[in-house]
């Protein structure tokens, strides 16, 4: 997000969509401020929660529109921020799940226990997580590399984290493969949004 051609560009489209929440990985910033941020939505009237990650590496920016969105509370760790909030238009508590996974298993295993532990303990809400996952949900979601045995093992995990806490993962429009190394030939789907159903009836 360093560069004035990305924030122009991000600026353009929650101006064009009139979106109400952004959730963004891999910022390589360490820092943000009141002044960037209301820059990038386009006016002042959003807030705003940065993890810094690592010198920047797997950092995470939430901002969201306060008229619309009326924030409670947040927890934040590695690899997510969770806003807790409520959406006034429709009338629910809602939770905003900003997500960027570590690339080794074992990080996302933590991950993925630390998410369902918060989603148990609050279950009176409704939930949506989006972001980079690092991981896919069966072999025909990764192109030109061999699926191993621990690729099978997070297939298995995230596919299990995913149905033991009730989540449904929305359509996305666009390319098939969020992902693609430097000569273009090996690809993985590892964006998407996952949400409760009750997310989907409100």
């Amino acid at each position: 997000m360093g560069g004035n051609t990305k924030a122009g560009y991000l600026r353009h489209l929650i101006g064009r969509e009139g979106v109400d929440f952004v959730c963004i990985q891999e910022t390589k910033a360490k820092r943000f401020s009141d002044a960037k941020c209301f820059s990038l939505w386009g006016n002042n009237n959003s807030g705003w929660l940065h993890y810094e990650g690592d010198n920047g590496s797997g950092s995470l920016l939430s901002m969201w529109n306060k008229e619309t969105f009326v924030y409670q509370s947040h927890l934040m760790s590695k690899g997510f921020i969770a806003v807790f909030g409520s959406h006034s238009k429709a009338n629910i508590r809602c939770v905003v799940v900003n997500v960027y996974a570590a690339c080794n298993l074992k990080e996302k295993k933590i991950l993925w226990e630390e998410l369902s532990n918060i989603m148990s303990a609050s279950q009176d809400v409704v939930w949506c997580l989006c972001g980079d996952f690092n991981a896919v949900r069966s072999p025909s979601e990764r192109k030109g590399s061999m699926v191993r045995g621990d690729q099978s093992k997070e297939i298995e995990g995230f596919n299990n984290f995913i149905e033991s806490n009730k989540l449904i993962e929305i359509p996305s429009v666009g390319k098939r493969f969020t992902w693609f190394n430097s000569n273009g030939l090996a690809k993985s789907r590892l964006d998407r949004v996952l949400v409760s159903e009750e997310w989907l009836v409100q």
